[in-house]
């Protein structure tokens, strides 16, 4: 079964080419400035970046009609459960308005299907658990404020999809098992998966939670009020404050786990401390959300490119080993992972959804 995957990002387009679930060949498109300045709007770069990919196979030597299905990144849509859903074209409808947002991966499901149906022959196209994936229980969304609701913004891609790898290595289905997932990347998510759903989960895109890299996590709320009144910030830098120059970049000046990793071996003692509080933070929301699954917990996995750091492991390790086994799987394999869910969906061990 042979599988393009497409993921757009904001100044590259990322394309992977899969014989089941085996990677045959990825490549990493850069688009510079002068290529994007003319499209006023993300959706106007649509024909552009699909023919950059028809190129891009055809100089490599990958047939369109050799292609049995392509799988996009799911972009902002409407909240919706987790899965693999088919490209239709309400779907194609709301990423082009776009009703939740402008962002690059808003593209990745119109692109996929018109190569689909370059391909011709009928093939498929889908996308897999978009960052709007949301299962929540209603208790989580209640913040205690009746003005704001808690909403379900994470890595859903990778949470699901190393929550289900580790189903399938241990040959139990995800919808029997409870797990609790943490994705430590440039944000941090850190998820209660019970029986196939996402039921609590952090804001990762506004910096709820641990603090990480780049976000500041859950602040002390008065404080916040105060800082935001005192005439000295406008809501700009504030927000800045929250995600983009928070957590690793506010106390180290960078937002690389491997530089503050590499300080640390250095003898560092205020990389250590701030690393350590981050490992601490983590640690209590994979306990809270223990609690949530009440106790009963099947494994705690880690995922995203911070769990390379076997030291940063051993931290969290030591802290929630109590709950469950610790188990690891490093980086974030988005392509791999969109892959997969494409494969499993044709295969039958996933069900295909309609966006509606």
């Amino acid at each position: 079964m042979r599988i393009l995957a497409i993921n757009p990002g904001s100044t590259s387009t990322k394309i992977a080419v899969f014989d089941g679930v085996k990677e045959v060949y990825v490549k990493n498109i850069k688009h510079s400035v002068d290529d994007l300045k003319d499209f006023e709007k993300i959706f106007d770069q649509y024909d552009f970046r699909e023919k950059v990919i028809l190129d891009e196979l055809k100089k490599e030597g990958f047939e369109v009609s050799s292609l049995d299905a392509v799988v996009g990144r799911g972009g902002l849509l409407k909240p919706i459960p987790g899965g693999v859903y088919r490209i239709n074209d309400k779907m194609i409808e709301d990423l082009k308005e776009p009703r939740m947002g402008e962002h690059a991966s808003n593209l990745g499901a119109p692109i996929a299907n018109a190569i689909a149906e370059v391909a011709g022959r009928d093939i498929p196209a889908f996308i897999v658990d978009p960052v709007v994936v949301d299962e929540m229980e209603d208790s989580a969304r209640i913040t205690g404020m009746p003005e704001l609701e808690r909403v379900s913004i994470f890595h859903a891609l990778n949470q699901k999809a190393v929550a289900r790898r580790y189903a399938r290595e241990k040959g139990v289905k995800y919808e029997d098992i409870n797990l609790v997932v943490a994705h430590l990347g440039g944000g941090v998510s850190v998820g209660a998966h019970k029986k196939g759903k996402v039921i609590d989960v952090n804001n990762a895109l506004d910096g709820d939670g641990p603090f990480s890299p780049e976000r500041s996590g859950g602040v002390p709320a008065g404080q916040l009020v105060k800082m935001c009144f005192s005439g000295k910030y406008d809501m700009g830098t504030i927000l800045k404050k929250l995600k983009g120059k928070g957590g690793l970049v506010a106390y180290l000046g960078t937002n690389s786990a491997y530089d503050v990793e590499m300080r640390v071996k250095d003898g560092d003692k205020e990389a250590e401390k701030v690393y350590k509080a981050m490992a601490y933070q983590i640690s209590k929301d994979i306990g809270a959300l223990s609690a949530v699954l009440e106790g009963k917990v099947d494994a705690v996995i880690v995922t995203g490119g911070v769990a390379y750091d076997k030291t940063f492991m051993s931290w969290i390790e030591e802290k929630v080993s109590f709950i469950a086994d610790l188990v690891v799987y490093p980086g974030e394999d988005e392509m791999q992972a969109l892959a997969e869910g494409c494969f499993y969906a044709i295969s039958g061990d996933i069900s295909v959804s309609e966006y509606e």
